[in-house]
């Protein structure tokens, strides 16, 4: 594959840099070289603070829902594809799908529209993704991140529609508009082994009398990798064998200016473009597994995101109904074509050879509008957050098929241009309030409740002719949170809640072939909106240098959408539709605890096991993500944290949850024991630049596995691979 694009991508923010840097003051240029290298121990030492789960900055520890927060030190350190990369490190979370840019994150067994994934607190979702799929985290470049927080468990009394089983905040970074003028700036290279990845990213920021700016970009070519010769259940690889299609050509987009005043006022306006070329999920050549020889080959050519937000901040002022009061607004075009080539084998009693063979286009255009106006009033011990929030999402697509038969004498080709989802609108309206009440030194409570209505409306659209009717629900959610101090060191914690998710486009308009091939889906519109009840109970301890927490939680979701047979067909298809079950439940727990040793020296681990089943069909398995989870880190750093070094080992428990029959790699997905080792310097300086170096070697031991989302269609991991970044800081 060739360099070029990573090379003009290098060049030009060379260029940018070169521009710049000799407007900067020699007073800023002695700040730079006079100032300790310490942001990475301060950094460490701040107890982690998180703003997702309340609206407001708080302790991890003093919130009840479990939260995780990932900062940007331990994001440079992993130096992941995307953000869902660092999810497989945290208790209770996983990655679906594999690839450098298809990477989705799975929260406690739930995936896809089940997850609400966010930026900077508004939302990311669109309806037009598949329930399986959700949207992807790669929107948003980890280099332009400053930390992520992954809070488990119901969050729809703050965030609205798809949070039923937690949400994922991917935060941006902001440049400071304080303090003395000044410009400062990064540029940073990345190379991996699996696929031969190169990568460059780089962003320039600076602030002068309360005024602040920010651009920054990122381009990235990767190949598809290989993954290791070995067994991994009834899958047998001989030599090391390319995961087609697991590549990526994109790059990332990102100017900010903002503007800030006394008492907290401010205002800002950011523009963002991701663009991907040449992304797909993935797929081994069937030929090499054996048994069943259908291909299916998802691919995306192309993908096209924008977005502008803007957003402002009234500042500290006295009213009886509010001390602040905050507004973003969003328009985003998220611009995608999806092409799908199946050749699926007819089978026993028909020639040799003899099958369908299948190519779908789609081009999706999905427009969204959204607003959040939010208000902060603080009562005595308590601190009120209320307001609303709206979203809509605008689809335009257009489908067409090309279906040649072989086998039976000359090929039979048939074409279709049917949208198999019509055009369609879906907009969404909250009204929220939340109230934080300090009932004593030892007691907090929180409390709040959502009033939320949906709304869907197809319109017309070639080639579909069916009757579709326009939709509306509404309904209420609710959460209680409780914290109770029994030490100054341990605080117990319960949380209890409704969460609620509306039918999308997909599930409620799709009429057509199924992705893989092997189906007919027709259309639901009559479907209901999914509920949920949670309940989360635990304690959390931090003192000295011990810390931990640990979980027990279960989460019922009522009218459920799941994906049933009809018992008719479609030509050769069986046809299925989506239906409301009457509950699925997802129950578990996790612990997690680190220490910190003397000599820089620390040890972490959590261990999380999550069991998921379908309450009127016990026998029908749901295991769409581990069974059980243990990850293990041993790190080090010296006096000054110069210099660090990190060993981690993940073991993915045995998955016997899963559909018999349908995956190459059989009834039970085995366990497996994956390693990796990194180690770095930080801050060595050159002049007046600081430098960082990453190494990393993962998957040490060359093991064949592939998670247990992916091993249905076997789609398998790295083999062992090196990768290196170098950046440098000024």
């Amino acid at each position: 594959m060739t360099r070029t694009f990573v090379r003009r991508s290098t060049i030009a923010i060379l260029i940018s840099l070169s521009v710049v840097l000799p407007s900067i003051g020699s007073a800023q240029v002695a700040l730079n070289r006079s100032a300790p290298d310490d942001s990475s121990t301060r950094a460490r030492a701040l107890r982690p603070i998180t703003i997702t789960a309340t609206r407001q900055p708080k302790d991890v520890k003093d919130v009840a829902p479990m939260v995780s927060v990932i900062d940007s030190i331990a994001i440079r350190a992993q130096m992941p594809n995307t953000a869902a990369d660092l999810l497989k490190a945290l208790p209770g979370v996983d990655e679906i799908n594999t690839g450098v840019n298809q990477g989705r994150p799975s929260i406690r067994g739930l995936k896809g529209q089940r997850i609400l994934l966010l930026e900077d607190g508004m939302r990311l979702n669109n309806s037009r993704r598949q329930q399986d799929f959700g949207e992807l985290p790669a929107l948003v470049d980890v280099s332009q991140l400053d930390r992520v927080e992954v809070v488990r468990g119901p969050t729809s009394v703050l965030y609205g529609s798809d949070a039923i089983g937690g949400a994922i905040n991917l935060i941006t970074r902001t440049p400071t508009n304080s303090g003395p003028s000044g410009i400062s700036g990064r540029v940073g290279y990345l190379f991996g082994s699996a696929g031969d990845l190169s990568k460059v990213d780089g962003f320039i920021s600076g602030h002068r009398n309360g005024w602040a700016f920010e651009l920054a970009g990122t381009g990235r070519v990767a190949g598809d990798y290989q993954a290791p010769s070995g067994s991994y259940g009834n899958v047998k690889l001989n030599s090391n064998t390319t995961l087609l299609n697991s590549g990526v050509r994109d790059h990332n987009l990102r100017a900010y200016a903002g503007w800030g005043g006394a008492n907290g006022k401010g205002a800002y306006l950011k523009a963002e473009q991701y663009v991907a070329d040449k992304a797909g999920f993935g797929y081994v050549p069937p030929a090499l597994l054996g048994g069943d020889q259908t291909k299916v080959e998802i691919l995306y050519p192309h993908q096209d995101f924008q977005k502008l937000t803007a957003g402002f901040s009234s500042g500290a002022f006295q009213s009886a109904f509010a001390d602040k009061l905050d507004i973003t607004t969003y328009v985003q075009q998220n611009k995608r074509n999806l092409n799908q080539n199946i050749f699926a084998f007819f089978g026993p009693g028909t020639p040799p050879g003899a099958g369908a063979d299948i190519h779908t286009f789609n081009f999706t255009n999905i427009g969204t509008v959204g607003a959040r106006a939010e208000l902060t009033k603080r009562v005595a011990a308590a601190t009120f957050t209320y307001g609303l929030d709206y979203f809509m999402d605008r689809s335009v697509n257009s489908d067409s098929s090309v279906t040649t038969i072989v086998g039976f004498g000359p090929p039979i080709t048939q074409r279709g241009n049917r949208s198999s989802v019509p055009n369609a609108t879906l907009a969404n309206v909250g009204v929220f309030a939340q109230g934080d009440w300090q009932l004593s030194d030892r007691f907090s409570l929180i409390a709040g409740g959502r009033f939320l209505s949906a709304s869907s409306q197809p319109t017309a659209t070639t080639g579909r002719t069916d009757s579709l009717t326009n939709h509306s629900n509404s309904t209420g959610v609710y959460a209680l949170n409780v914290v109770y101090r029994a030490t100054d060191a341990l605080s117990l914690v319960a949380t209890a809640g409704r969460g609620f998710r509306t039918p999308n486009l997909v599930e409620r308009y799709f009429d057509g072939p199924t992705p893989e091939g092997s189906a007919y889906e027709s259309a639901s519109p009559n479907l209901h909106p999914e509920t949920s009840f949670n309940v989360d109970a635990g304690l959390k301890y931090r003192a000295g240098r011990l810390s931990g927490e640990l979980s027990i939680f279960r989460n019922d979701i009522h009218d459920a959408i799941e994906i049933a047979p009809t018992g008719q067909k479609v030509g050769r298809l069986p046809v299925y539709t989506n239906v409301n079950v009457g509950a699925l439940r997802t129950h578990g727990g996790e612990v997690s605890a680190a220490v910190r040793l003397d000599h820089g020296i620390s040890v972490s681990g959590n261990w999380s096991t999550i069991k998921s089943q379908d309450l009127n069909n016990p026998a029908s398995p749901i295991g769409n993500t581990y069974s059980d989870k243990l990850n293990l880190a041993l790190g080090w750093t010296d006096a000054r944290a110069r210099f660090w070094a990190e060993y981690d080992v993940r073991r993915n428990g045995e998955q016997k949850d899963v559909v018999v029959g349908a995956s190459k790699v059989g009834n039970v997905f085995p366990s497996f024991t994956v390693q990796s080792v990194r180690a770095g310097i930080r801050g060595w300086t050159i002049g007046s630049m600081r430098q960082d170096v990453v190494i990393a070697i993962n998957n040490l031991t060359n093991a064949l596995y592939a998670e247990a989302a992916n091993a249905s269609f076997f789609r398998p991991e790295p083999r062992r691979s090196v990768t290196v970044g170098v950046a440098t800081n000024f």
